[in-house]
């Protein structure tokens, strides 16, 4: 995936190179990725060849490079190259093995953290958590889930101690900027080649010097850079600046960064511009530098236009319900729930099922063997019998209502006493969803109409309760990706390639004398899993792979199944005798998922699983603040990498219940009543739920709840009446504002 990314940004940075990825097998098990991968094939032409390269040579003359393959069909290959890129693996550094042995943790044969699959953030020695890639190779949004699962539980630890050792922030007093003109700071960030390689960053500068009001500008590097942040403060101070405009990437990851730098300088945060230089120019316009400087002109003005009229705004502090309420009751919503109740604050599982335990009930070992059914039975002993949990099972939510700190949940669930449903109504301050996903039913290959045809799911039943057909199998034939990386469903189900490969070498254990076949499109054992297929193809397992074009195909004769299809490295057709076929069927997203995304107004992606606030920067967080995910509600993924989410999604949880109240949006909009004529245009724009026609001594009138308020200006903008203002200022000034910057 890697390459896939530096061949894409080099088809952007430079078109008329041709880039080509030579690989085994594609690894693009995270959530998007095959999508990513196949985007880079029909939108930026990279080439991908299937094979090893067997030598790299120079031409003495152009210094150019020779690479020679073996092409599927047999075939020699040469093939020249001006760069040859080696993606190379990830190996511990030589400091982190020398500090584990200091601590006295134990490291793995291949010098990583050892760690179990039930306790990913545990080492050896208690009380010492990993996290990130000295535990294993990983991508940054897994790093970043596993450092919050990581601090989750330190948390647990630490709860009782909890506000004992604060020492708070102090600001220098707030400058008074009332009556003052504006003197405006614009800080021009060429974000390395990001934005600088397509806007021509001086001359914006230039440009901004001659705006009005605009006393100081000038370009950096990295405007993020702590050093930079340091220097925005000096200029502040030097220049006398009472509003502040940063033009670079997107305020939705880094306008809180800047908000924050210039309150130490001072200044109120709400003095405060963003010029999206980079999404809205350099990453849109690349094509175009001639109108991408333009148009991050326009931008700069418009910024400047709008900063001159923004006034200080005072924070809102809401009451935060110091409880929570965590949807789903399966791995995820179980470890969320002890990871929250273990720092001390109450929580109300709610499970739609009869019991606890979700998909973890279908599972009996992990590929390392440890025994999952035991690990089940402990969580849900220690959930139904821990003092600040609340589990309500047979449930159904009828209603969520509220915003961050302050959520009103009704549900109905079975009465423990009477049987009967009862409905009860839930007070708390934060919610987690963790509402799984399910096993997808096959249609194919005479599944549940054929007694010889189960999924992996159902092998692994058989497996663990060591019963008798097992033994008298000759042949048994896997095929992947059933229900995965096709039209419907184009992504990878991320755990069935470690799932088959688990159950082979079950069924070798227990029958060693089987002959197992694996039929694939690429084997997807990321990370540590890689051991198991190496092991897997030492102990006779024969991985055959297929192309999605051309799919196996069953044959049934006298109630026998035969699977036949095209070898690609023999260009021959097999047909294997299968006693037992066995589809890794994918993982789909649950049913509900919709109901639940409409009552929390959170968005679904177009898979129907659950979309983050940002894939990288915020894994476990909705846009829509106090609202959490974790486990296979957000994509699938397998036991240990579920339980490092759950505790992640705990401990965001947590910043937000362990306090009593909760510093909110200070931007919203407001209701000038006296010109107010009720007309309920605001509540239908607007997307948060925020304004609500009332009656008021018996006229209609519009009230905006400032909690659920996100200052987007879209009922300010759609008022007939000009009675919503926002920003502290009015609708008039908005107008004036448009047709100041148009001019």
């Amino acid at each position: 995936m890697y390459a896939t990314k530096e061949a894409i940004i080099t088809k952007e940075h430079s078109p008329e190179v041709d880039p080509t990825i030579f690989f085994m097998d594609m690894r693009a098990y995270g959530k998007d990725f095959d999508k990513y991968y196949e985007r880079s094939k029909s939108e930026y032409g990279v080439r991908y060849i299937r094979a090893r390269i067997s030598s790299i040579e120079e031409d003495p003359e152009t210094h150019n490079l020779y690479l020679k393959y073996e092409t599927e069909e047999g075939e020699l290959k040469q093939e020249e190259f001006h760069l040859v890129v080696l993606s190379v693996g990830l190996v511990p550094s030589e400091e982190a093995i020398e500090l584990s042995k200091r601590i006295g943790i134990d490291l793995n044969e291949y010098g990583f953290c050892e760690t179990d699959e039930f306790h990913p953030t545990q080492t050896s020695r208690p009380g010492i958590f990993v996290s990130g890639v000295f535990q294993g190779p990983k991508d940054i949004p897994e790093t970043v889930t596993q450092a919050s699962g990581a601090a989750s539980e330190v948390a647990s630890l630490l709860a009782v101690a909890r506000n004992t050792l604060i020492t708070r922030k102090e600001y220098p007093e707030e400058i008074d900027v009332t009556g003052k003109p504006p003197r405006i700071g614009v800080f021009i960030c060429r974000c390395g080649i990001n934005i600088g390689a397509y806007v021509d960053v001086p001359l914006v500068v230039e440009y901004a010097k001659t705006l009005p009001n605009v006393v100081y500008a000038e370009e950096n590097l990295f405007t993020c850079s702590q050093d930079t942040q340091r220097k925005i403060v000096e200029k502040i101070k030097e220049h006398n600046l009472n509003r502040v405009i940063v033009a670079s990437c997107t305020p939705r990851t880094h306008e809180p960064l800047f908000q924050e730098t210039i309150r130490e300088a001072g200044l109120n945060p709400h003095l405060f511009e963003m010029a999206n230089i980079r999404d809205q120019c350099s990453w849109v316009h690349m094509n175009e530098p001639e109108e991408a400087t333009r148009k991050a002109k326009d931008l700069v003005r418009m910024a400047v236009a709008k900063v001159k009229l923004l006034e200080p705004l005072p924070t809102i502090e809401l009451d935060v319900i110091q409880k929570g309420l965590i949807i789903g009751g399966g791995l995820a919503g179980v470890v969320s729930a002890l990871s929250i109740a273990n720092q001390g604050f109450e929580v109300f599982l709610v499970e739609k099922e009869s019991e606890l335990g979700g998909n973890l009930r279908n599972l009996h070992y992990t590929i390392k063997g440890e025994n999952v059914q035991k690990y089940l039975d402990s969580l849900i002993d220690a959930v139904e019998n821990h003092p600040r949990i609340k589990v309500y099972k047979g449930a159904s939510i009828e209603n969520i209502e509220g915003y961050i700190g302050n959520y009103k949940t009704s549900i109905q669930h079975q009465g423990s006493h009477t049987g009967r449903m009862t409905s009860i109504q839930l007070e708390h301050g934060i919610v987690i969803v963790a509402t799984g996903a399910r096993e997808y039913k096959p249609n194919e290959y005479l599944y549940d109409k054929h007694t010889q045809v189960i999924t992996q799911h159902e092998l692994e039943e058989l497996l663990s309760n060591h019963q008798s057909p097992i033994n008298n199998y000759q042949s048994v034939v896997m095929i992947q990706c059933v229900g995965s990386r096709n039209n419907e469903h184009p992504y990878c189900s991320r755990v069935c390639c470690t799932q088959a490969i688990k159950n082979s070498l079950k069924l070798l254990e227990l029958n060693p004398q089987v002959n197992i076949f694996i039929l694939y499109r690429d084997i997807r054992t990321y990370g540590m899993r890689e051991i198991y297929y190496r092991e897997a193809r030492d102990r006779g397992v024969t991985f055959i792979r297929y192309d999605e074009n051309q799919k196996p195909e069953l044959i049934v004769q006298d109630g026998s199944i035969k699977v036949s299809l095209l070898d690609p490295i023999l260009k021959e057709q097999l047909i294997i005798d299968a006693d037992l076929l066995v589809l890794s069927a994918g993982i789909h997203p649950e049913h509900g998922n919709e109901e639940i995304a409409k009552l929390l107004k959170v968005p679904l992606g177009s898979d129907n699983f659950f979309l983050e606030a940002h894939v990288k920067l915020r894994p476990v967080d909705f846009a829509t603040e106090g609202i959490f995910l974790a486990g296979m509600a957000h994509s699938p993924k397998s036991v240990d990498e579920t339980i490092s989410q759950a505790c992640a999604a705990a401990s965001r949880a947590c910043t937000i219940i362990s306090k009593d109240k909760y510093e909110a949006e200070a931007i919203v909009a407001s209701v000038n009543e006296d010109i107010c004529s009720g007309c309920g245009v605001c509540e239908s724009v607007c997307a948060y739920g925020a304004p609500e026609i009332v009656l008021k001594e018996g006229k209609r009138i519009s009230q905006v709840n400032e909690a659920l308020c996100k200052g987007c200006g879209s009922c300010v903008s759609a008022c007939p009446s000009g009675a919503m203002e926002q920003f502290g200022f009015k609708k008039k000034q908005l107008h004036s504002m448009i047709e100041s910057t148009m001019e």
